[in-house]
């Protein structure tokens, strides 16, 4: 199974032609990309690797391209086994016919696929505003869940790839001749001093074992709904090292695809799902965002160029300039903010809390920190899991409001913002979590929401699934509480969450801030 290039070009071209079913064409549709050809018909697709090699893979010969679909199948099967079937030949016959696993000598393989409906990958979504919540949710459950079943690998590659990564995105920007020098230099420059300052970061997170052989190309068109789930696809099979990575970086990819989308909401809902399901100690790398997520879209910028064909030139021109122009924002984040949301039961504080987040800066907004989450994960519970009432003492509940300014603390020492979620009843609570904003000279905004009984108990007893163990009860009784002096700004939330948010977004000054 060897020959020269041009004999492997050629025969190529020959396979490509069959595979088009010239009896049929309308039955075929062909998708090239630089490395790969994809044939779709009916509810199967045949993705070929071309005869190509490039610096960070090699194709060029029948064997390497056997062996790379075999390794495709390995790599993705555990991501998407409805969608990976097998690797199958084409074969030639003695008088030159060829078939699809025919009895002849084999010519070239595919991968063969079950089809999925192409308008339900996530870019299309995003595209179309059709990502809901549940979606959102599941898309970064189960990228935790991808993070968790990937086995540990070395960080040592991973640390020295990132200077080289900066370094070849400059290269490439300056080859792709879309953007000015000085801009290419100074998002390089940048890029680099970050990551001089985040190695110690990135080496302790090696150590600590959350370096990974991930996806490592979670862009949003490699993420398919299937049967109502997100599936992930297309990971990277032809470089191990590629692939090897901080677990972060790999969610960087769907974060910063997002925002290009103009979704900042459901980035900002991943980010959080995300942390929410994963160690606490991805809590320590938010710092490492800005960077992770600027080389992301860095490599993008100058991918798409380089991958777009005549037809579509300007519209991949004018996708990198997005992309590029994101990589330069997310590389320089702006100053964070604390928003602490309080109010009694059922006002709609957690409501509020998600819907709020987007909007503060830096990308892709707040860490929402709940006071209701912290107490089940005091307890060793799940959100949802009722609690007893000893759990709610006193000095339980001042464990609660100390546990959550130390991680709003942590939080915007990294540089990101905070939302705190808490009822705030008492003077003292209020006073000490404002003072973790004055202690590092940060943004505090204050909102304290207020509805009427009824209202409130109205709420409580449709909510399903959530972390609070508020009763209509709890919600009467909370009626006897002195909150003392409000200093805050109070919102009137008895409306429809939209009327509060425009109410709380006038109030915090955010409205400037895009979602």
């Amino acid at each position: 199974m060897t020959g020269s290039a041009t004999d492997d070009a050629g025969m190529q071209e020959r396979v490509f032609a069959f595979l088009c079913d010239p009896v049929h064409p309308r039955d075929v549709q062909r998708i090239d990309t630089h490395a790969a050809s994809v044939f779709l018909q009916g509810d199967r697709a045949l993705k070929i690797k071309r005869a190509v090699r490039f610096p960070f893979l090699d194709y060029s010969t029948l064997d390497k391209r056997k062996a790379a679909c075999e390794q495709e199948i390995r790599v993705n099967r555990p991501f998407a086994p409805q969608i990976y079937r097998r690797v199958v030949p084409i074969t030639q016959d003695g008088d030159g016919t060829l078939s699809l696993d025919g009895p002849g000598r084999p010519v070239e393989y595919a991968v063969e696929m079950k089809r999925f409906d192409e308008r339900k990958t996530i870019d299309h979504l995003a595209r179309d505003g059709a990502l809901d919540g549940h979606l959102v949710d599941a898309i970064a459950d189960v990228i935790a869940a991808a993070h968790r079943a990937a086995p540990v690998a070395s960080a040592d590659s991973w640390l020295q790839s990132i200077p080289k990564l900066i370094a070849n995105n400059s290269s490439a920007l300056r080859a792709a001749g879309c953007f000015s020098t000085d801009e290419v230099e100074e998002l390089g420059a940048a890029s680099q001093a970050a990551f001089s300052r985040l190695r110690p970061l990135l080496e302790r997170r090696g150590e600590e074992g959350f370096v990974r052989r991930c996806h490592g190309d979670l862009h949003l068109a490699n993420i398919v709904v299937i049967d109502e789930k997100p599936v992930l696809f297309d990971a990277i099979e032809f470089d191990e090292k590629i692939a090897s990575i901080d677990v972060l970086y790999d969610l960087a990819f769907v974060l910063m695809d997002l925002l290009h989308y103009g979704r900042r909401d459901a980035a900002n809902t991943v980010l959080n799902r995300y942390l929410s399901v994963t160690p606490a100690e991805n809590l320590d790398m938010l710092t490492t965002l800005p960077l992770l997520m600027s080389i992301r879209a860095a490599i993008r910028a100058h991918v798409l160029p380089a991958r777009a064909g005549r037809a579509n030139s300007d519209s991949a021109a004018k996708d990198a300039r997005a992309y590029f122009d994101l990589a330069k924002q997310l590389i320089h984040p702006r100053p964070p903010s604390l928003i602490a949301v309080g109010g009694l039961s059922g006002t709609g504080k957690s409501v509020m809390a998600r819907v709020l987040a987007p909007y503060a800066p830096p990308e892709p907004g707040a860490i929402i920190l709940r006071s209701d989450v912290l107490r089940k994960q005091l307890f060793g519970v799940a959100p949802e899991e009722k609690l007893p009432e000893t759990a709610y003492r006193p000095e339980i509940s001042d464990e609660i409001y100390d546990l959550l300014s130390q991680q709003v603390d942590h939080v915007l020492s990294q540089g990101h913002s905070a939302i705190a979620d808490a009822v705030f009843a008492r003077e003292s609570e209020r006073a000490a979590i404002q003072d973790v904003a004055r202690q590092l000279h940060i943004r505090f905004i204050g909102l304290f929401l207020v509805a009427d009984l009824k209202t409130r108990q109205g709420r409580i007893s449709r909510r399903t699934g959530d972390a609070s163990d508020a009763t209509a009860e709890v919600a009467r009784l909370q009626e006897q509480y002195d909150v003392g002096s409000l200093d805050w700004a109070v919102v009137d939330a008895s409306g429809t969450p939209e009327e509060t948010l425009s109410k709380c977004l006038k109030l915090a000054a955010l409205n400037v801030i895009s979602k």
